[in-house]
C-alpha cells in the first residue's frame, strides 16, 4: 500500500478539520518538523527507556510497543494502568521531555484553542504492520480539563473515534506523517483507538508508525 491510496478521501495537507465539539485535526503540522522529533526519539528518548510491549492487567500482550519521556509515564502491569515516574524497565527515571517537544504540544494545543496546556508526559507507540490500540477511554489523569495532544509520523493510520460508551458509533479519520489531533472538552472523555495497521512504507520512518500522545498526567 502506498500514501497515494488515500488521495482521494479528504486528505488535505495543511487544512484544519474539526469533529464534533472539540476535536481538531491539524494536517501536516509538524511535517516540518519531523527530521527533528525522530532525531530527538533515537538520541534522547529510545536509547534510555527503549520501546517494549506491555501486558495489560488481564495478561493480554499489547500489540503496539510503548515507551514514555517526561516526568510521568504511562504502564501497564499486572496491577493496572497507571502513571508513574520510574521507568519498571530501567529502574530510572523516564527521559526528560524534550523542550522542543514540549513547544510543539503547546503550539498544537493553542492552535486547538486550550492555550494553557502544560504537559507532563508523552506516551510513545510504535505500531508495525497488523498492531491496533483497542477503543478505550484515557483516565488515568488527574485533571481532565487538558487535552489529548496526539502527533503521527510514518505509515498511515485510521483513528477510531467514539462516544462517551463502548457501543456508541464510531467515527474513522485517516492520519498521516505529520498530522496533528487535539481534543478535550466535552469529548475529552470519548472512546478511541486504532485499526489494524495496514502494510506501507514511509521514506523517512520505514514500515512503522509512531505516536506521540502528549498529556497533562499528573
Amino acid at each position: 500500500m502506498t500514501l497515494d491510496m488515500f488521495a482521494d478521501q479528504g486528505y488535505n495537507s495543511g487544512q484544519t478539520e474539526r469533529y464534533f465539539s472539540d476535536v481538531t485535526l491539524l494536517r501536516s503540522y509538524a511535517v516540518a518538523h519531523s527530521d527533528t522529533i525522530l532525531k530527538l526519539l533515537q538520541l534522547d528518548i529510545i536509547p534510555y527507556s527503549p520501546f517494549r510491549h506491555m501486558k495489560t492487567r488481564g495478561g493480554h500482550l499489547m500489540s503496539a510497543e510503548i515507551t514514555n519521556c517526561g516526568q510521568f509515564g504511562w504502564i501497564t502491569d499486572a496491577k493496572g494502568y497507571r502513571y508513574v515516574t520510574i521507568d519498571p524497565l530501567s529502574a530510572n527515571h523516564w527521559p526528560e521531555m524534550p523542550v522542543f517537544l514540549y513547544e510543539l504540544a503547546q503550539s498544537a494545543a493553542s492552535e486547538a484553542g486550550y492555550s494553557d496546556f502544560k504537559p507532563d508526559s508523552c506516551i510513545i507507540n510504535r505500531y508495525v504492520c497488523g498492531a491496533k490500540m483497542a477503543l478505550h477511554q484515557d483516565i488515568d489523569e488527574k485533571d481532565f480539563s487538558a487535552p489529548i495532544v496526539s502527533l503521527s509520523l510514518g505509515i498511515p493510520a485510521i483513528f477510531l473515534f467514539g462516544g462517551l460508551t463502548r457501543q456508541d458509533k464510531v467515527t474513522k479519520i485517516p492520519l498521516f506523517h505529520g498530522d496533528v489531533i487535539v481534543w478535550g472538552g466535552q469529548d475529552r472523555l470519548r472512546f478511541h483507538g486504532i485499526a489494524p495497521i495496514k502494510a506501507a512504507t514511509h521514506d523517512k520512518v520505514g514500515d512503522v508508525r509512531i505516536n506521540l500522545t502528549f498529556r497533562k498526567a499528573g
